[in-house]
């Protein structure tokens, strides 16, 4: 049995991406990016949104050459070897670009603890959209927040509103460029 964990990169005031929609503050420096590759390491599946998926197409694609950071390059490795459910009711498979990813058009609470129960690591849930409903309902056992030193001042909230949960802080490190991660375990 897996369990289901939350991950994203946030701004000080709770964005993942500002009211026009940008995120490239998000952009990870080395150090940060090293975090997120150890952190893959104990992903077995992703569970994530169309828009998402599409956004990390990008490693699927990445190619595997001798002059391309070993460190991506690794990443991209760890991307494809990763299950993916792509909950959308608008993509077709000829949108997909892996062949570890499948669709499906919608996603119920109890399709989503099938899941997990049936993960061999972690079940990351990828985006804020596609979590609400996982968070909303206690599911979540992890979550993982890499906030950026920045206030952004409305956009796309990283967590849902009216929520609450009791959490336990299980690690917390400051990287030098400024971005703090905190590990966060459901009591």
């Amino acid at each position: 049995m897996g369990t289901l964990s939350y991950a994203t990169t946030v701004s000080i005031d709770g964005y993942v991406a500002d009211a026009d929609g940008d995120f490239q503050w998000t952009a990870p420096d080395d150090t940060v990016f090293a975090a997120h590759l150890d952190r893959m390491a104990g992903v077995s599946t992703e569970v994530l949104g169309r828009k998402t998926y599409e956004l990390m197409g990008y490693w699927d694609a990445y190619p595997d050459s001798a002059d391309r950071p070993a460190a991506e390059r690794e990443f991209a490795r760890r991307w494809r070897a990763i299950e993916k459910v792509v909950v959308s009711s608008t993509m077709t498979p000829e949108g997909l670009t892996s062949d570890r990813a499948r669709i499906v058009a919608e996603l119920s609470l109890v399709d989503l603890q099938r899941i997990v129960e049936r993960a061999e690591g972690v079940v990351e849930i990828f985006g804020p959209t596609t979590a609400e409903e996982a968070i909303r309902a206690g599911l979540v056992d992890e979550f993982h927040f890499f906030v950026v030193p920045r206030i952004v001042g409305g956009g796309l909230r990283a967590l849902p509103a009216r929520v609450r949960l009791d959490l336990t802080l299980a690690e917390h490190r400051v990287f030098d460029g400024g971005v703090a991660y905190s590990l966060y375990r459901r009591r």
